[in-house]
């Protein structure tokens, strides 16, 4: 079994595409479903990571040659897009290049961010959905699991996490610079989601005038609210209380923008020239993009924000380098694994095989001891015969003068070690000499 991811991040697509690959909100189950039963012969495991900086497929298959182009065309289908537009953004990741990649992203070494750490329980989220769609086996549960304990390694022994600037660190810079002081904002969360908690943690750390929470569903955004003495309202009442926010965060799982131009026109002309600050994390994006064109409105996407927030990464050099060396030496560790996974059916056959020569003599042992021959004898028969047939495959390629002999003569070195009672070290072709002396005395007897 091989291993292999395909996709596409925000290093190799921009927000666009992205966007349009993207599994938001059940949508992901969906797609697993609809995978499973589609490729499920070519990648009998799989998973789906999506998130707004990436949409990636890890899946074990046993055809690595002819599985890229088959996800590929897939996830073209899948997504209404022609394999030209998809193909030129897309990375596919064979055996050890997976896992080293799998192993970055669940640390956060592939985020935009370096070192965030929501891309590690997005990554257990897909996990969990793959699990319940069936398609997780050995491979990709040990490699994920193995993923989830070098990210914990990376953040307990590095400062991989240490002064990072996040992308809600890096809405509240960039608010700042419409609104000195945040202290008189009204600030408006759209979503109630992991991200929105994020962000909303940080602007309230500020003391806004007011924060809202809008959600489509009043039960999560009140338990939300909850935490930070804030209000709620429906999604349906955005339209008409727009206006009343200067700043407006966003991040739904809607596969459709939730903010149009249209509405936002209206509570511009409302606020009366007073600017609002928006920023739009989700992807597909929840506010129309034409939105950036009007006068007083200043609308960042994640990859603005991600653009910003590497200016912080320089302090981190150091602990990157320390990263990349730790999950250099458990890629190793889990290519061991893999190659002795490999193995398994060859042992197990080497085994069966064993056992069928094990079955042939004892048969024959019992059939002379039923006739009345003497037990030592039979003794000596079957030993005669185990040790004949375990080494005519040996005997078999030292006569036939094998290419490389000496390393042969090593090998068998390891594969018949001396007896207990052996006197010195008798070489291979010693014991190929007077096990076919003994045979040929038998035979005679």
């Amino acid at each position: 079994m091989y291993l292999l991811t395909l996709g596409l991040n925000h290093a190799t697509a921009p927000l666009d595409v992205r966007e349009r690959v993207a599994f938001p909100g059940d949508g992901l189950r969906a797609a697993m479903t609809d995978m499973r039963s589609s490729l499920r012969e070519l990648v009998p495991e799989s998973a789906i990571l999506s998130t707004c900086n990436r949409t990636e497929i890890y899946c074990a298959t046993r055809e690595p040659v002819h599985a890229p182009a088959a996800l590929a065309d897939w996830l073209s289908e899948r997504r209404g897009l022609a394999s030209a537009q998809l193909s030129s953004h897309l990375y596919s990741l064979p055996d050890g290049e997976a896992v080293r990649h799998t192993f970055r992203v669940a640390a956060g070494l592939d985020s935009m961010v370096i070192g965030e750490p929501q891309i590690l329980g997005q990554m257990k989220e897909a996990v969990r959905i793959a699990g319940e769609a069936g398609s997780l086996g050995t491979h990709l549960h040990q490699l994920f699991q193995r993923s989830f304990a070098v990210a914990k390694e990376v953040r307990s022994t590095t400062e991989i996490g240490a002064h990072s600037v996040s992308m809600a660190a890096a809405a509240v810079r960039l608010s700042r610079r419409i609104f000195e002081d945040l202290r008189e904002a009204n600030v408006l969360f759209v979503g109630a989601g992991e991200m929105i908690e994020l962000v909303a943690t940080h602007f309230a750390a500020q003391h806004p005038r007011r924060i809202v929470i809008a959600n489509r569903t009043l039960e999560r955004g009140e338990k939300l609210a909850q935490r930070f003495n804030a209000e709620t309202i429906r999604l349906a009442d955005l339209p008409d209380a727009l206006e009343r926010f200067d700043v407006v965060v966003s991040c739904t799982a809607s596969t459709l923008p939730i903010i149009g131009l249209g509405m936002v026109e209206r509570a511009t002309r409302a606020r009366k020239r007073r600017p609002i600050f928006m920023v739009d994390l989700a992807v597909p994006r929840d506010i129309e993009q034409e939105v950036a064109r009007l006068d007083d409105v200043f609308l960042y996407t994640v990859d603005d924000l991600g653009a910003l927030v590497q200016s912080g990464t320089e302090s981190r050099r150091a602990a990157v380098a320390q990263a990349e060396a730790i999950i250099e030496t458990r890629v190793d560790s889990f290519m061991q694994w893999l190659s002795t996974r490999q193995m398994v059916p060859m042992i197990r056959q080497l085994h069966a095989r064993g056992e069928a020569l094990k079955s042939t003599e004892l048969d024959r042992a019992r059939r002379m001891l039923a006739r009345g021959d003497d037990p030592a004898v039979v003794l000596e028969a079957l030993a005669h015969g185990l040790t004949s047939k375990f080494l005519h495959g040996p005997t078999t390629l030292l006569q036939r003068g094998h290419e490389d002999r000496d390393a042969l003569a090593r090998l068998l070195d390891h594969l018949l070690p001396d007896s207990p009672g052996a006197q010195g070290n008798a070489s291979p072709d010693a014991t190929a000499g007077q096990t076919s002396a003994r045979g040929g005395q038998k035979s005679g007897q």
